[in-house]
């Protein structure tokens, strides 16, 4: 599939995409957020283990395209929001590891991508902001990824200042996994996401499946929830092949997709 806002570029097991509208910021106009999505449904029908999402330009993503809101009704506005909260739960619906590599800024629904992101790595000179509490429009639908990243008290501390965090303030609250030199970015996106990658394919992906299905409940029902899961998983060729390879002490050989 051709895009006309993205870079789509597979190597080995890793699919890369780019958003490529520097000269935009990379704001997540409602065309791009169409790609995006099908991009990453493209993707979950490979056979890729991992997605890196960057971004070209001097800045990762600035957010929503204004324009698109401008002047809109609400039904237009309705379906903007619905084409971006389609495009995060594709991230987190596709049974790849999906790892942000942040090189610049990331606000608003940028930062709200990264945040939905199973993984995150930034360069130590780029920062996340959800900038709404300084305008007219609150960054209501960036807090929900926020949020569930950080706690309350630092995604509101975000929100209602709007106030850019480093990336170093990012990795102490939660919002993405390491920050390093801007030199070593792409080789430690690389490094993470081959790491998160070993092992089960298709064990990996369940896994992926089941954490998004039970991070939101209350304890009891999210042990309900694993257990069963587990319970069945445990019977799979792939979970009764690794148990077998530990015992007899040798190597597994993994054949499920996912």
């Amino acid at each position: 599939m051709t895009y006309q806002h993205l870079l789509v570029a597979t190597h080995g097991p890793v699919t890369t995409i780019t958003l490529n509208r520097p000269e935009k910021r990379n704001a997540l106009a409602l065309d791009v957020m169409l790609e995006l999505t099908a991009a990453l449904q493209a993707v979950g029908q490979s056979d890729a283990t991992g997605v890196i999402l960057a971004a070209t330009g001097p800045v990762f993503s600035a957010g929503h395209n204004f324009g698109d809101m401008k002047g809109a009704s609400l039904d237009d506005a309705r379906h903007l929001f619905e084409v971006c909260t389609e495009m995060m739960d594709t991230v987190q619906s596709i049974p790849q590891v999906v790892i942000a590599r942040v090189h610049a800024l990331a606000t608003a629904a940028g930062c709200q991508l990264v945040a939905t992101c199973d993984l995150a790595v930034a360069a130590e000179s780029a920062g996340f902001a959800i900038p709404g509490g300084k305008g007219g429009l609150f960054c209501h639908t960036p807090l929900v990824a926020v949020a569930r990243n950080v706690g309350r008290k630092r995604a509101l501390e975000m929100a209602m200042t709007g106030d850019p965090i480093s990336a170093a303030t990012a990795v102490d609250w939660g919002l993405i996994n390491a920050a390093v030199p801007d030199d070593q970015l792409e080789a430690a996106t690389a490094d993470l996401l081959a790491r998160a990658t070993r092992g089960s394919i298709a064990s990996k992906a369940l896994g992926k499946q089941a954490f998004y299905a039970q991070v939101g409940m209350d304890q009891q029902a999210a042990y309900a929830y694993a257990m069963e899961v587990m319970a069945n998983a445990a019977l799979t060729p792939d979970a009764q092949e690794g148990i077998a390879a530990f015992l007899e002490k040798r190597k597994p050989t993994f054949t499920e997709r996912a």
